[in-house]
C-alpha cells in the first residue's frame, strides 16, 4: 500500500467536505447532499480498485 492512496483518499475529502460548506451556506443542501455522496463513490471506487490489486497479488504470491 502506497501513501499515494492515503493522500488521495484525503484530497477527495477535503475537497468534498469544502463544497458541502460552500453549498450548505448557499442554501443548495439537496446539491451538497449529491456532492457528498459523489465523494463517497469516487473514494469507494479507489479503494475497491486497490482491494483487486491485493487479491492479485495474494492469489500470484499463493499461486492460486
Amino acid at each position: 500500500m502506497d501513501v499515494e492512496l492515503i493522500f488521495k483518499v484525503a484530497a477527495v475529502g477535503i475537497i468534498v467536505a469544502v463544497l458541502n460548506l460552500v453549498l450548505t451556506r448557499a442554501g443548495r443542501e439537496e446539491q451538497a447532499m449529491l456532492t457528498t455522496l459523489a465523494g463517497l463513490i469516487v473514494v469507494l471506487t479507489i479503494i475497491v480498485k486497490e482491494i483487486a490489486n491485493l487479491f492479485a497479488v495474494v492469489k500470484e504470491v499463493f499461486g492460486l
